[in-house]
């Protein structure tokens, strides 16, 4: 029910937030940033109410997304999804994700391209793996297949060949074809792209060897 504001009070525990009194007694809680445009005397009646707690509500999932997204970037449908957990409200999830667009801190073409040249970087693997990766992270086909434009699959499977390539320097070429193969078919590379890959690793380890005709 509305009411007169007789007090606005900092909680003690979350001094973020400001415990709301009508009529000397407690009402409701409120984001420190709403409360700042309140004042003890003020007039309250229902709809203002409602008003004020669906802007609580959606600043506190907007902080909730802002600190998902300083640990690491994130697509849009994997952060509504998060946020779904402690906020159903769809209402206030698209009154949030509006506002991170609008401030640039949600973006699915920048997120996925940074995911790509982040792998490409770090843990090459094949365009299919990260196909597979940015789907699951609910990037839409579209926007995933713009990231993946011109990727090069050979040297993604190349870089990532290298390290099996040095933990398997003293096997057998049977036994380094085995181990290096496998490990970029665990990373989603296709045969025909393992095969010559393998093929210049294993010239690499190898060096000048006579016993190695194909690396001649």
């Amino acid at each position: 029910m509305g009411g007169r504001i007789t007090g606005l009070k900092l909680q003690k525990k979350n001094t973020s937030r400001v415990n709301v009194y009508l009529d000397d007694a407690f009402s409701f809680g409120l984001a420190a940033v709403l409360a700042a445009d309140l004042k003890v005397g003020q007039q309250l009646d229902d709809d203002m109410i409602a008003e004020l707690r669906q802007k609580d509500a959606e600043e506190e999932a907007y902080q909730r997304a802002l600190r998902f997204i300083a640990r690491r970037p994130h697509a849009e449908q994997e952060l509504r999804l998060k946020l779904q957990r402690k906020q159903p409200d769809q209402r206030v999830l698209d009154a949030v994700i509006l506002r991170l667009k609008e401030h640039q801190w949600l973006d699915d073409a920048a997120f996925a391209a940074a995911w790509v040249e982040n792998r490409r970087t770090f843990r090459p693997r094949s365009a299919r793996a990260l196909r597979s990766e940015l789907r699951g992270k609910g990037v839409s086909r579209e926007t995933t297949e713009e990231s993946l434009e011109g990727y090069d699959e050979a040297g993604a499977a190349y870089d990532a060949g290298q390290k099996a390539a040095r933990r398997w320097n003293d096997a057998s070429r049977d036994e380094f074809f085995k181990r290096v193969g496998a490990y970029l078919a665990r990373r989603g590379f296709a045969y025909a792209t393992i095969t010559p890959v393998v093929e210049r690793l294993w010239c690499e380890t190898i060096g000048d060897d006579e016993e190695s005709e194909e690396c001649q």
